[in-house]
């Protein structure tokens, strides 16, 4: 068998290659078993058979065999020897079900015959072109025929190749990023509620502290407390704390006191709580434990369970993937998810506890604070002295009434020290004071002596003086009242016992949070930290394996197709190998691909007529003598017959006419286009055209969208195993599936430049979940060949538009052959093949109208052209029964 000419496994859809030749040592029962065991999907059985020609009867059994899982379709590519003059076939080879092509082993110079063979399986197996030649095969005499083809060939540029996969790579990859962080308003609604700590609506009503339970008990006993203390301050505070005995019987600090202690009960209970229920799993056990020191816990709530988290972190995966975020930024926001969601029990949340109302805390709210009123000395003595001043000037009584201001003033300042609310009725606790009593005394008799004297001066009538008396009065009650109320506020405000209902608030939340996320959710949480893990483990894992895998192709490596480096790849162990249905022998074509650069194309002369060489010919080549002398002269070897001009127009020959834009010119045999130089192009036939492009604008893209429609597909086959167990997720078998989705993306990429889709995948295990992301798992609507390959599609066009010229294809016989040929024009049959990915788009709608109804367009392959079957003479092809061939 040999390793150069068969693909190492056929496109979906495409016919089942198999060599039967006896080119190497094979078992050929093995081969037709693997070609049956061959997946066909569609109930079509399509099998393409290489075969020598004088070995098509001894392989009869061979070919029935092909028919013994159901009826099936056979083209036969019989290879002849250049002396052979007629065809045996058995009736298993006959129309409609299966028919023969005659080639002749007539290698040019310098070209293999592998390198003519191959393209022309190639083409071959393509099922709309493999049903056309068979129905076009039952039109001619015995089914069988000669071809004469013309082939043009698009791809890529090795340099091209080899950048496009490795930024498709890149792309499906991405760089590694750190982690960051996860936040509630990145994620699906069920996995936001373990993010922003808050609680569920249904649970808005429940009641955490139940009143008779011991923490209850505290709070209510705490936040008692601290209401006695503000009755008590309002009590205190204005005329009645002064004046009045009503605040005599308040006990501010001991209230405080009480506070302070109350609140460090209830840490303490609450603490006690978090330390007895601290793991990450929620048992009845727990339950029990927090019910005893009064928290009381609710059953699990209906926005959230376990059963919705694997279906969240699969839409919020999805959603990641969909806004084109690679897979290393995936596995750093599922990474950030994991350590976000982590159930690290309540006995972590001690800390914050302490921070809430922690002994600091508590000694800072217990704290005795000095009660000061009357503001700067100095200015209460100058107030004090002037308004002692103001009441002295009556005269006469002034030298009395000036002094008793003063007295007056220094008595409310005295007062206020006595009543103080630093300080307990019993004398227990006291925090001290100052009230700036003697300096209002000094001063309220100094100016009052003043203004007893300044009253006398001016000898005022009395009912100044007594008006002067009445202000002076008030403004003393009124300045000590305002000092009084000022001084209380101030105390109360750096003592600030109402703090205590804050951190009321701050304990209750915290232990209201502490009972849903870390109680409560605790299980939800840990399957959702186990199961974005695994996720981001297995995302990073194939994008490893992807990067190993999938790197660009090594250096200075021919191109896959090029036919002079199929054995070296087949025994480079660095290449990679694919796995296939055939035998190891026939594993000979593997992706392949090397740096190379785009240069101008040169069109190759004619080949040269030289004895054997694969000559075009014509019906006018014929010449009038009579039938029996077709094998008169078939001892000696006819000369080539002389090529025809033809003006079919070859849009990239550098020969071409001024007025064609694309620089057309005459077509000549063998007309290639070079890949660039530093490249080592391999021989190609004279009817094969091949033409380089640099690859198109979506060709990445496209490239990327197989691969992440790919991923996305390996990764529906994953989810059901994070719900079952997180931690049991095999990332050996999906890295092993992502392998055979580089594989087969390369493969595409090699065979038609990704023109063709990924191959539909069946039995998807939830296809609801990736129904909101049908742009990225279906990928049956593809860009146009111009757009993938950058070569534009004239030239294919050109030649389909072009007259229906014979001598436009080349005859894959000798020139000695040509007598075997049927004399009548219209007798043969003709196959235009273009792929649907040349026309396509925008870019081809001008270019093909016009074109011929009976083209054939293929949904795969980077072949178009036109194979033309020449039917042979009558006495040429001979049909041999069973019992003639003599049954093994």
């Amino acid at each position: 068998m040999s390793v150069r000419v068969l693909p190492e496994r056929p496109l979906p859809g495409h016919a089942v290659c198999l060599d039967l030749r006896t080119a190497g040592t094979y078992d050929p029962d093995t081969v037709v078993r693997a070609a049956l065991d061959a997946p066909q999907p569609g109930g079509e059985r399509r099998f393409l058979v290489l075969d020598e020609a004088d070995r098509l009867v001894a392989h009869q059994l061979l070919h029935e065999r092909l028919s013994s899982y159901g009826p099936a379709h056979i083209v036969c590519l019989a290879v002849g020897a250049r002396g052979e003059r007629t065809l045996s076939r058995t009736l298993t080879l006959r129309p409609p079900a299966a028919g023969v092509l005659w080639v002749f082993d007539t290698a040019e110079d310098g070209v293999p015959s592998e390198a003519v063979l191959r393209p022309l399986v190639d083409v071959l197996s393509t099922p709309e072109v493999f049903d056309a030649v068979l129905r076009a095969l039952g039109e001619v005499v015995h089914g069988v025929a000669v071809p004469a083809v013309r082939v043009l060939e698009h791809d890529l540029t090795d340099e091209a190749r080899t950048r496009a996969w490795r930024q498709a790579v890149e792309g499906l990859t991405g760089p590694d990023v750190p982690a960051g962080a996860a936040s509630a308003e990145q994620v699906p609604a069920a996995l936001a509620l373990l993010l922003d700590e808050g609680v569920p609506r249904s649970l808005a009503d429940h009641r955490w502290l139940p009143p008779q339970g011991r923490a209850g008990l505290r709070l209510a006993g705490c936040d008692e407390a601290v209401g006695d203390a503000v009755d008590g301050y309002h009590r205190v505070r204005g005329a009645a704390g002064l004046l009045t005995g009503a605040g005599a019987t308040v006990d501010l600090p001991g209230d405080i006191e009480r506070v302070a202690r109350e609140l460090d009960r209830l840490r303490a209970t609450v603490a006690d709580a978090f330390a007895a229920a601290g793991g990450s799993r929620l048992t009845a056990e727990h339950r029990g434990v927090l019910r005893e020191r009064g928290i009381e816990l609710p059953e699990m709530p209906r926005e959230i369970s376990r059963a919705g988290i694997v279906p969240a972190l699969r839409d919020h995966t999805h959603e990641l993937i969909g806004k084109g975020l690679p897979l290393r930024s995936v596995a750093a926001r599922l990474a950030a998810l994991s350590a976000r969601t982590a159930p690290v029990g309540s006995a972590a949340r001690l800390a914050r506890l302490d921070a809430i109302c922690g002994p600091e805390r508590l000694r800072r709210l217990g704290g005795r604070y000095p009660f000061t009123a009357g503001g700067s000395r100095p200015v209460a003595f100058a107030v004090t002295g002037l308004l002692a001043l103001l009441a002295g000037v009556w005269p006469v009584l002034g030298w009395v009434l000036g002094p008793a201001v003063g007295v007056l003033a220094a008595g409310l300042a005295h007062l206020m020290l006595r009543r103080r609310p630093n300080r307990s009725p019993d004398g227990r606790i006291d925090g001290g004071g100052a009230t700036g009593a003697a300096p209002r005394l000094f001063g309220g008799l100094v100016g009052g002596l003043a203004g007893a004297g300044l009253g006398q001066f001016l000898g005022l009538p009395p009912w100044a003086g007594a008006v002067a008396l009445a202000v002076s009065l008030t403004a003393v009650v009124l300045l000590a009242l305002r000092d009084w109320s000022r001084a209380v506020d101030d105390w109360w405000a750096r003592a600030d016992p109402e703090e205590a209902w804050r951190i009321l608030r701050e304990v209750r939340h915290l232990v209201v949070t502490t009972a849903v996320h870390d109680w409560l959710f605790a299980e939800v949480r840990h399957h959702c930290s186990a199961g974005a893990g695994a996720v981001a483990r297995l995302l990073r894992g194939l994008a490893d394996t992807a990067d190993a895998h999938g790197r660009t192709y090594p250096d200075g490596r021919a191109s896959a197709h090029d036919p002079s480096s199929y054995a070296s790849d087949a025994t480079d162990p660095s290449y990679p190998s694919y796995g296939s249905s055939y035998p190891a022998e026939g594993a000979g074509y593997e992706p392949s691909g090397g740096g190379a650069r785009k240069a101008a194309r040169v069109d190759a002369g004619p080949p040269p007529a030289s004895d054997g060489a694969t000559a075009s010919w014509s019906w006018e080549d014929w010449g009038d003598g009579a039938e029996d002398d077709v094998w008169s002269d078939m001892d000696e070897e006819p000369a080539a017959p002389v090529r025809p001009s033809a003006d079919f127009p070859h849009p990239s020959d550098p020969a071409g006419p001024a007025d064609d834009p694309a620089g057309a010119g005459p077509w000549r045999p063998g007309a290639v286009s070079p890949p660039p130089s530093g490249r080592a192009s391999g021989p190609a036939p004279a009817w094969l055209e091949r033409r380089y492009g640099d690859g198109g604008p979506l060709l990445v893209d496209t490239l990327v969208g197989d691969l992440v429609s790919g991923t996305l597909l390996i990764l529906d086959r994953c989810w059901a195993g994070v719900e079952r167990d997180p931690g049991a997720v095999v990332p050996a078998v999906h890295e092993r599936r992502i392998t055979e989705l580089l594989d087969d993306t390369r493969l595409r990429l090699e065979r038609d430049v990704a023109a063709s889709p990924p191959p539909r995948q069946e039995g998807l295990r939830d296809p609801d979940a990736l129904a909101g992301l049908a742009a990225f798992t279906d990928r049956s609507d593809r860009p146009d060949a111009a757009r993938l390959t950058g070569v534009a599609p004239d030239a294919v066009a050109r030649l389909l538009l072009a007259e229906d010229d014979p001598g436009r294809t080349v005859a894959l016989c000798g020139p000695e052959h040509l007598r075997l040929l049927s004399h009548d024009p219209l007798a043969a049959r003709q196959v235009r093949f273009v792929p649907e990915a040349m026309r396509r788009g925008a870019a081809g709608d001008d270019v093909w109208r016009g074109t011929a109804e009976d083209v054939v367009w293929t949904g795969a392959g980077r072949h178009a052209g036109i194979l033309r079957l020449v039917p042979l003479r009558a006495d040429v092809v001979h049909t041999v029964r069973a019992e003639e061939a003599g049954e093994p």
